[in-house]
């Protein structure tokens, strides 16, 4: 695979040619996040998050990073360098006041969108309990419900008024921030349907399933990439549906059936769902350069261009490129067994029995070496190596002075009284009773 690690001042950075190809083609929005621990020092994971033309969660690049705060400019630095094509057009992120100082250095040009599910989270805790009560479905009906700038403001000051919270801080903080997290004010810029980070929150699930807090860096990356192999896999099976099979209009219009053959299979449904509700276009932008960018996009065909690197050499997948022609050949034949075993009882039982069978052996051949041997024989601990164990925020700094010389010399206090040099069943306490 073609790897290239990045290893300065306890960061570790991991990503490989398939994610630089669909950078390429599904770079135009990045979701980051930070709240997922991996590992057995602490260290925070930091995945770059995409979304392909299917509509799935691809991984872009991820990071180890040691201390966020003086982490973030290093992290997009690099990863500038790494990818094709420059800065993403849109970046989402909770709000963190470092990470929105670090994409304003490295992303200048890039338009940071707060994520709205995580603000409009924190209403119920920042209002006080009778306003939030009262109130709280205006909110929602400003925040989501209307059309543009003026008519958001309008409808904000009015609640905002009624509720009596004109000079609360937070909700004042919140309007003057309103430009990037209000669906009204970043209208125009396009963020492939996401306005909040959950896809990477719902990735953290999914990266559970393979990885652990016990993991040393090797086992994480060992795990990790047979992670993305996982969720490669479901790419692969949704770009064999869409080369073999086109969905079926439920409008019988010449427009309609054309997108049908375009547009990838989730993409479409998409684009019918909101032809049906007789919105003008699925797509969020409405200049005519920008719909011919979302338009690319979404295809069927949106991975089959050229990704050059910044000296102008492809970046080649390093994936099979034959793998879709295997999958077709294998499924054909797995479809014509299938048939042939329903002819009798006994072939159905056959059949049964051997894919259990072969179900076992394939998945010992895919999980490959057993935790022991994980990082044993691997090439890349030649040269990389543990990172310190980072202090979590808020750890406590442990016992000190006469309590931890108490603690080391194991002095017993009694159950009964508290008193030291007698157990309960010596206690005066209760020998007095």
């Amino acid at each position: 695979m073609d790897k290239i690690g990045f290893i300065k001042k306890d960061m570790y950075n991991l990503e490989d040619a398939t994610s630089r190809r669909a950078y390429g083609f599904y770079g135009d929005v990045v979701v980051f996040d930070t709240t997922f621990n991996t590992n057995r020092y602490d260290l925070t994971f930091a995945p770059m998050l995409g979304v392909n033309n299917h509509g799935q969660t691809i991984v872009l690049a991820c990071a180890f990073l040691s201390k966020e705060t003086e982490s973030f400019v290093w992290m997009f630095e690099e990863f500038k360098k790494a990818m094709p094509g420059g800065e993403p057009k849109t970046i989402i992120t909770d709000q963190d006041a470092a990470m929105a100082i670090a994409i304003s250095i490295a992303f200048p040009t890039t338009f940071h969108r707060l994520c709205i599910w995580h603000i409009t989270s924190k209403f119920s805790v920042k209002l006080p309990p009778d306003a939030y009560k009262e109130y709280w479905r205006e909110f929602q009906k400003a925040i989501w419900d209307t059309d543009n700038k003026d008519e958001f403001d309008a409808k904000w000051n009015t609640v905002v008024t009624k509720a009596g919270l004109t000079d609360h801080p937070w909700l004042s903080s919140m309007f003057d921030l309103r430009e990037s997290w209000v669906p009204a004010y970043a209208r125009q810029f396009f963020a492939a349907g996401m306005s909040s980070s959950q896809r990477a929150e719902g990735s953290h699930g999914f990266f559970k399933q393979y990885i652990s807090r016990r993991n040393s860096l090797m086992d994480f990356i060992i795990r990790f990439e047979r992670a993305l192999s996982h969720q490669r896999e479901k790419e692969l099976v949704a770009d064999h549906v869409d080369a073999f099979e086109v969905a079926q209009c439920l409008l019988p219009m010449p427009m309609n059936k054309q997108m049908a053959t375009l547009y990838t299979r989730t993409m479409f449904q998409k684009f019918e769902q909101e032809l049906i509700q007789s919105t003008a276009c699925f797509l969020e932008l409405k200049t005519e350069d920008a719909c011919k960018v979302v338009f690319n996009r979404w295809k069927k065909t949106a991975k089959s261009g050229l990704v050059s690197d910044a000296n102008g050499n492809e970046i080649k997948d390093c994936a099979d490129p034959g793998l879709l022609i295997k999958r077709s050949t294998m499924s054909r034949l797995a479809s014509d067994v299938v048939e042939d075993a329903l002819m009798s009882e006994e072939g159905c039982e056959l059949l049964s029995e051997t894919l259990k069978s072969l179900q076992v052996k394939l998945k010992l051949l895919k999980d490959g070496p057993s935790n022991n041997e994980v990082g044993g024989s691997s090439s890349q601990t030649q040269y990389m190596k543990d990172p310190k164990r980072v202090r979590c925020k808020g750890r406590s700094k442990g016992v000190t002075g006469a309590k931890k010389k108490v603690m080391k010399r194991g002095i017993r206090h009694c159950r009964e009284c508290g008193h030291i040099r007698h157990d309960r069943r010596q206690c005066p306490a209760l020998n007095t009773l």
